[in-house]
Order: structure tokens, then sequence, then C-alpha cells
């Protein structure tokens, strides 16, 4: 049952597996756990071939950022016991905490404006636009 659209964040807990359907398409699925101070699993699975390089290059301990739809299942276990499984459907998967290559504003910009001489320069109320 698809719930919702979701955006979590998290720690890679079990390293993304690669498998096929079927129909020769690729799924990749990963365990991601959400939990600050306790541990809450969240199962990750990725059906898009442009997400592929991304899911590929996950290590477990890799902190990353999911889009996607929130689904929820229910799994009997062996005991007959049933259990509710939490799964995203990933639309966006992103590292975090590593720099960006494409990032033109790093620290060095920010000191760099705010040592410019225009910066401390008063704007005129005639010349702010609202």
């Amino acid at each position: 049952m698809s719930l919702a659209k979701a955006v979590v964040t998290g720690t890679v807990y079990r390293t993304p597996e690669k498998r096929f359907t079927q129909n020769n398409v690729a799924v990749s699925d990963f365990v991601l756990n959400i939990g600050d101070r306790e541990e809450m699993f969240i199962r990750i699975v990725s059906k898009r071939n442009f997400l592929d390089d991304v899911v590929s290059s996950l290590n477990k301990g890799d902190k990353i950022l999911v889009e996607g739809r929130l689904q929820t299942a229910v799994a009997k276990m062996d005991d007959g016991s049933e259990k509710r499984i939490y799964e995203i459907d990933a639309n966006t998967i992103e590292k975090m905490g590593a720099s960006s290559s494409n990032s033109d504003y790093g620290t060095e910009e920010i000191v760099k404006f705010e040592s410019d001489d225009m910066s401390n320069e008063l704007i005129n109320e005639d010349e702010i636009p609202f």
C-alpha cells in the first residue's frame, strides 16, 4: 500500500544488492537506519536506471538523503506472526557530507564577499525594488 511522498536522511545499514526481474529489469535495494539514538530501519528500493551509479557507490555507513514513495506491506514470519514492513520506492538518492564538485560557492566565496568593499555601502531607500 502506497502512503505518501517521503524524504528521509539516514545511514546505510546494509550495502545495496542488485537483482534482476524476469523481464531483466534491475532492482537495487538496501536498508537505511533513519534513527538518531535508536535503530529505526527502512528498506529502500530503486528501480530506476539513472540511480544505478549512486546506488552502486554506496557503502555501509554512508550518510544519504532519499526521496520517494513510502509504502507498507505485511509479511508473515516463520512463527506465524505478522510483521509490518516499511519501504521507500526511491526517486532520488543523494550522498550527504561530501563536497559537491559542481558547487561554486564554498566558504572561500563567503569570506571573499564579506570582505568586499561594496558589501559595506549603504543602499538608498529609493533603490529598494519593493
